[in-house]
């Protein structure tokens, strides 16, 4: 079994969105960044000595354009086929996110007037439909794609046989990675409850490190106390009816 090695692409600033390179036996992508990000990934990628044209999946993993604004962009530069979650199919057909975004706290009620978040990205249609827990060995990688459902309905990780743990939007550093190494919510959640419940599940399968979307690896001992705290908030937050939860179509 090869080693997967899990190298970070800063897409904006030095950690505040983060895209992966797995190097394995052969190189896999997680995550496209925003719009106009294709040209700086590939340019990262080749900078780490890999041929972008020898990747061979882009795994995508939720539908927010902080996270697939540059997937067509990056399938057309790399010729690799894109993975992403049936339950997000919806908003890369678009190119839109659902909306409207569902705060997590003070961030996101500020970034959510942030009219870049609203805007159109070219659509995607994944060459790869992930609908449960898969596999990447055949792409090169001793890793799975983990379903983490919460951040957004499709939300997916990429767990290495090493532990490593790329976990999207499953958790953030704070202030949207400005705050390194302490883990917060990122600015947005469809369904807290339903996030935290994978993010335990995560958690049970005893990562060595959460690589995030927005900040710096975090450290799982970290994140467990975390959980418990955000725990006990969610339930004071639900018991006083101040929880907001997306309903999906047809499950109301």
């Amino acid at each position: 079994m090869s080693r997967t090695k899990v190298v970070p692409i800063p897409v904006m600033g030095r950690h505040h969105i983060n895209a992966y390179l797995l190097l394995g036996r052969r190189p896999v992508i997680v995550d496209a960044g925003t719009p106009g990000s294709g040209r700086r990934i590939y340019e990262q990628v080749a900078a780490h000595g890999v041929d972008p044209t020898d990747v061979s999946l882009i795994v995508i993993t939720h539908g927010h354009i902080d996270h697939f604004g540059s997937a067509a962009e990056l399938h057309r530069l790399t010729g690799a086929p894109v993975a992403g979650h049936i339950a997000d199919l919806g908003p890369y057909r678009a190119g839109r996110a659902r909306e409207p975004y569902l705060p997590t706290g003070l961030m996101g009620r500020l970034m959510a007037r942030n009219k870049n978040l609203h805007m159109q990205v070219e659509p995607l249609e994944p060459d790869v439909l992930v609908t449960g827990e898969t596999d990447l060995e055949d792409y090169g990688i001793s890793a799975r794609i983990m379903p983490t459902p919460g951040h957004t309905a499709g939300s997916i990780s990429v767990l290495t046989a090493q532990g490593d743990l790329v976990a999207g939007d499953l958790i953030a550093n704070s202030l949207f990675g400005l705050v390194r190494g302490r883990p917060a919510n990122p600015p947005f959640h469809d369904d807290p409850r339903n996030n935290l419940a994978s993010l335990r599940k995560m958690l049970d399968l005893n990562p060595t490190r959460l690589h995030v979307g927005h900040g710096i690896p975090l450290r799982p001992d970290r994140v467990r106390r975390w959980a418990d705290r955000e725990h006990q908030r969610l339930s004071r937050r639900d018991a006083a009816g101040r929880l907001p939860v997306r309903t999906e179509p047809g499950t109301a």
